[in-house]
C-alpha cells in the first residue's frame, strides 16, 4: 500500500506539472482563459482515468468556456501527455472546475478590508482621545 501510494503521488505531481505546461504553452483554443491553473491531478491507481482540477481567474462565463475548451482538447492533451510521460496507460482526462484559488483571493481581500477598517478606527479613536486630552489640559490651565 505505501509503495503504490508514493508512486501514485509522484504520478499525480508529474501529470499536474505536464498538464500545466501543455495548457499554458501548447493549447491554442481561444475558449481557454490564459489565467488557467491546474490545481491538482488525481490519477486512478489503475491509470485509466484522471480527475484534473482547474482554477480559472475570471467570471463565471470564462470558467465555463475554459472547461468546455479543455474538454474538447482532452484527446490532444492526452496524446501529448503520453509522449511526455512514460506510463503503462495514459489516463483519460476529466476536467473539474475548482474555485479554491478564487476563494482564497476573495478571502484575502476581505481580510485586508477588515484590517484597513480596524486601523482606520484605531486612528480615529486615538485622534479623539488626543483632542479630549488637549481640551482637558486647557481647562486645568485656566483656573
Amino acid at each position: 500500500m505505501g509503495k503504490s501510494s508514493i508512486k501514485n503521488t509522484r504520478i499525480n505531481q508529474e501529470v499536474q506539472k505536464e498538464l500545466s505546461v501543455l495548457i499554458s504553452q501548447e493549447l491554442k483554443d481561444p475558449r481557454v482563459n490564459p489565467m488557467t491553473s491546474v490545481v491538482a491531478a488525481e490519477v486512478a491507481p489503475d491509470l485509466k482515468t484522471a480527475k484534473i482540477y482547474i482554477s480559472v481567474l475570471g467570471d463565471e462565463a470564462s470558467q465555463k468556456s475554459t472547461l468546455e475548451g479543455l474538454k474538447s482538447a482532452a484527446p490532444f492533451l492526452r496524446s501529448e501527455l503520453a509522449r511526455r510521460i512514460n506510463l503503462r496507460n495514459t489516463p483519460e482526462l476529466r476536467f473539474i472546475g475548482d474555485q479554491s484559488i478564487e476563494y482564497g483571493v476573495n478571502m484575502s481581500k476581505l481580510i485586508d478590508d477588515v484590517t484597513a477598517e480596524l486601523k482606520e478606527r484605531e486612528q480615529r479613536e486615538a485622534a479623539e482621545k488626543e483632542k479630549a486630552g488637549e481640551s482637558g489640559d486647557e481647562e486645568t490651565k485656566e483656573p
